[in-house]
């Protein structure tokens, strides 16, 4: 999975990587050679007095020395540029990919997950595609470079690394095995810390009012050990790598003097090339230590890797249709035909064969008791949803057949729990028109509702408006959501539940100015209020996802068990007729 991440975007970054492995081939030429230079400076000047050997060959060392730190530095730079391409382009992707999920896929993973594989995930594998840019090629080049270079100065001084290298790369073995699992579940455990602390940041105000904080902090440490546990766990097993490398490395080493030493003794060698066989040994050391760096970050990428992909991979339910309708003949009407819905792995559908029509200059409102589906109904139209059977039809087309952006200028949904955007008011109003003049805006704003409060603000339209409007009020939220959606000026508007947070008086208000300003708009409100709904052209009853009545709110206080039954637990008997 991760070299088929990586494979797929480095692709773009060829001619780069091209370039790092040339100059990480100098590199690690050069790096060999030196050890060879250095014993011929020894066996050939040092030892026979030759100032000129000397000094020539230690000229060309430096000469060496100067190209190997020079095509290194500029082998990590643009390895760095291509590796933090490569963590830009995956974040990207992953972002595109995620703003096509349906709520379907949403509810599947989490927000605090996808939060998580956006940025944790990408950077394990940003840092892998960096070690392995800079240390890749270095590293079996100096390994294996390093072996032949030293078989040169001795052949058998040289099989003891033949002796220790299969040794050591047993040992690192046999610890990287373990580290996958341990990998997988602290990415698991930095997703939970990640959703607690959403969790606790969203809902401080709920934190504080039922003043829960001991019990917040008791959730947190509980996550956050956790995450300590496993991480220690796999620190251990990790810190493990390098006393066993420089245990049989030093091992070697002093192998390669006691038995180097003996043939010195013997006249068998000669000291340069006993130094430049133990330079080549360090070389060797070194091309491990850097292989270790890369196999450790491995097993953490590899699992990165695959939730990153995971995500990737998983298609959207509600997919863009392949030859999209791009204009409608009458775009106010509504239908919705037999429309079923089922979430995954529920055992009963959320809707079942529900039916509802509405036209331009009527208000259509859905009613009924918690959990009967009418958010479901109305999630169905913008298509944040796709029925499970049945049809939605907008302006006569199926809206699996709409543009989706067609679809967005069509139809305005003010959602049950409104959310504002960081920012100012007139960014947030804006958001589903970026051309709304100031004019519009504050007329937007009269009909919610909302310019008295809005003139109130220091700064007017322009005031700041924090992530999530927590700085507004519920019923200020409300106002500004059902202002934005008037601004956008949309043939079909969708009101979920968006009267709950205001008074009497202001719902009131609002309904009247509503009813001028969408006369000839298709309106649908979904109420737990029956005050916001009494006086609509046609109400239409659910129970159970099914519709049990429809007719206007006289017909169905008189015919419609349920309906009566909703209305009498909110008004008497008087201020329902």
């Amino acid at each position: 999975m991760l070299l088929r991440l990586l494979r797929a975007h480095l692709r773009p970054y060829g001619r780069t990587i091209a370039l790092v492995v040339l100059l990480q081939l100098i590199q690690s030429l050069a790096t060999l050679y030196l050890p060879t230079l250095n014993a011929d400076i020894i066996n050939n000047g040092v030892l026979r007095g030759d100032t000129d050997r000397v000094l020539t060959t230690g000229g060309l060392m430096l000469a060496v020395t100067l190209l190997q730190i020079l095509a290194a530095a500029t082998a990590v730079y643009f390895g760095a540029r291509v590796a933090m391409g490569v963590g830009r382009d995956l974040r990207a992707a992953v972002f595109r990919r995620v703003q096509d999920f349906s709520v379907r896929e949403m509810g599947r993973f989490g927000a605090a997950s996808l939060i998580t594989r956006t940025t944790n995930d990408v950077t394990q594998v940003q840092t892998l595609a960096v070690l392995a840019l800079t240390m890749l090629v270095a590293a079996p080049l100096m390994c294996l470079g390093g072996i032949v270079m030293a078989v040169g100065q001795d052949v058998p001084l040289a099989l003891l690394i033949v002796l220790f290298v299969p040794l050591l790369a047993g040992a690192v073995g046999l610890i990287m095995r373990r580290l996958p699992p341990m990998f997988r579940g602290m990415q698991e455990r930095i997703d939970q810390v990640n959703r607690v602390m959403r969790e606790q940041i969203t809902g401080i105000r709920v934190v504080r009012a039922f003043v829960r904080d001991r019990h917040e902090q008791y959730r947190f440490a509980g996550a956050n050990a956790e995450l300590l546990t496993v991480a220690l766990r796999s620190g251990r097993l990790m810190a493990l790598m390098f006393p066993t490398v420089l245990l049989v490395w030093e091992a070697a080493t002093v192998a390669v003097i006691w038995f180097g030493g003996l043939r010195l003794d013997s006249g068998s060698l000669q000291a340069g090339s006993l130094i430049a066989f133990l330079g080549y040994l360090m070389q060797i050391l070194m091309s491990v230590m850097m292989t270790m760096f890369l196999l450790m970050q491995t097993p953490r990428a590899e699992v990165s890797a695959e939730r990153i992909q995971e995500v990737l991979d998983t298609e959207p339910s509600v997919a863009p249709p392949p030859a999209p309708v791009r204009e409608l003949r009458g775009p106010g009407r509504l239908d919705i035909r037999a429309a079923d819905f089922s979430y995954p792995g529920a055992e009963e559908p959320v809707l079942r064969a529900v039916d509802l029509t509405a036209g331009p200059g009527r208000v259509t409102a859905v009613i009924g008791s918690t959990g009967s589906g009418k958010t479901t109904l109305l999630n169905l139209v913008p298509r944040l949803f796709d029925t499970t059977g049945g049809e939605v039809h907008v302006g006569g087309v199926d809206v699996r057949d709409l543009d989706p952006r067609l679809l967005a200028r069509t139809v305005g949904l003010v959602p049950q729990k409104p959310y504002l955007f960081s920012g100012t008011i007139a960014t947030n109003l804006r958001y589903g028109n970026p051309d709304a003049t100031e004019g519009d805006l504050w007329h937007a704003l009269e009909v919610a509702q909302a310019a008295d409060f809005v003139r109130k603000l220091e700064h007017g339209l322009d005031a700041p408006v924090s992530q999530g409007g927590t700085n507004l009020s519920g019923g200020q939220r409300q106002r500004l959501a059902i202002a934005r959606v008037l601004a956008a000026r949309p043939g079909i508007y969708l009101f979920d539940d968006s009267f709950s947070a205001l008074d009497y008086a202001t719902d009131a208000r609002l309904r009247a100015a509503l009813k001028d300003e969408t006369a000839d708009a298709t309106v649908v409100i979904v109420a737990q209020r029956v005050a916001t709904i009494r006086d609509a052209d046609r109400i239409v009853v659910l129970d159970q996802g099914r519709v049990v009545g429809t007719g206007t709110h006289d017909e169905l206080m008189r015919d419609n068990h349920t309906y009566r039954e909703i209305v009498l637990s909110q008004l008497t008997e008087e201020e329902a007729a």
